[in-house]
């Protein structure tokens, strides 16, 4: 097979997202300004090698506030606590710096907007994940949770009267708006949130993985396995069409198995991968014969979001914009 044959395309945007971005260096600027430790209470963001990379710096990632010692400084995560969370770390007088994506932080408030007008509240997302708990925490009298378009069925409220949906902001658009429409059918007053609540950055990288997806023989998806959006990407990437599709963290988990007969190699990242392990992925293609990615870009993203005000105060001016 000649080698002109070959190409590999990477997808634009892919990586970080501004939430991610805003996350990570506020720990990092947590850690400069207080010194370590700084604790995080769950992973900052759902990528491994970021969490290791800030464990070398002084971070130390806890599961509940409890391991947290009192006093001691705690960065939230960007998939946001519920309001019980927040009680806990004033009663255990943490300082809390709270990390959570401003679009993350937008669904808070929309569920907590619907339950004060008692209108009960279906939220598409998936059980146990970080945001799900944080959001439903928020109203979880009027919460009920949905993970599939199936699960639509066994939903048990009334269908007469307005009910709202909100949704995990991680999530497969395609497959949401399915939800919805099955959704719709059911509960014929169903209201919609003002605005879509799968942000942006997610659905920036799965309209870019569809775009290289249909002419690629195989796609790589950097991210980590608990990365809703990292996974999302590889689902997302065999519906348009990829031949075979798989999720690594980095170069080291290739199998050289899905190189064979391949000629065309999409590669794209979750919205919390740093480019230096795309980087990795490239050159071990490189390594293997292929020649260097070409970059199919699909939309220029310019949004970004200022640090944790709690953070901002704490810093000198010029450190204080992101």
């Amino acid at each position: 097979m000649s080698e002109t044959a070959k190409h590999v395309v990477v997808a634009a945007p892919r990586g970080y997202c501004a939430g991610v971005d805003r996350a990570v260096i506020t720990v990092e600027k947590a850690l400069d300004t207080y010194g370590a430790p700084v604790y995080v209470r769950k992973q900052i963001v759902h990528n491994k090698h970021v969490v290791e990379t800030l464990e070398q710096r002084g971070a130390i990632f806890v599961e509940e506030l409890s391991e947290v010692p009192e006093g001691a400084t705690v960065v939230f995560s960007a998939h946001g606590v519920s309001p019980m969370v927040h009680s806990e770390a004033a009663e255990r007088q943490l300082k809390t710096i709270d990390a959570t994506c401003p679009l993350v932080t937008k669904v808070h408030h929309e569920a907590k907007r619907f339950a004060k007008q008692d209108l009960p509240i279906v939220l598409i997302g998936h059980a146990g994940h970080e945001e799900v708990e944080g959001t439903m925490g928020e109203a979880p009298e009027h919460m009920t949770l949905v993970e599939t378009p199936d699960d639509v069925d066994s939903v048990d409220l009334p269908t007469d009267k307005p009910i709202v949906w909100l949704s995990q902001t991680t999530l497969s658009v395609d497959e949401t708006m399915e939800t919805v429409n099955r959704l719709k059918t059911k509960f014929p007053l169903l209201e919609s949130p003002p605005s879509d609540d799968i942000c942006y950055a997610t659905q920036n990288r799965q309209l870019a993985v569809k775009q290289i997806a249909a002419h690629s023989d195989l796609v790589i998806v950097v991210g980590s396995q608990n990365s809703s959006n990292s996974v999302r990407l590889v689902e997302v990437a065999l519906e348009a069409g990829a031949k075979a599709a798989y999720r690594v963290d980095n170069a080291d988990e290739i199998d050289d198995a899905w190189l064979e007969g391949v000629n065309n190699v999409g590669v794209t990242s979750g919205a919390s991968v740093p480019e230096v392990l795309v980087d990795g992925v490239l050159e071990y293609l490189e390594g293997k014969g292929f020649p260097k990615a070409v970059e199919e870009r699909l939309i220029e993203e310019s949004l970004t979001f200022a640090l944790p005000p709690e953070l901002r105060k704490d810093l000198p001016k010029h450190a204080a914009r992101h």
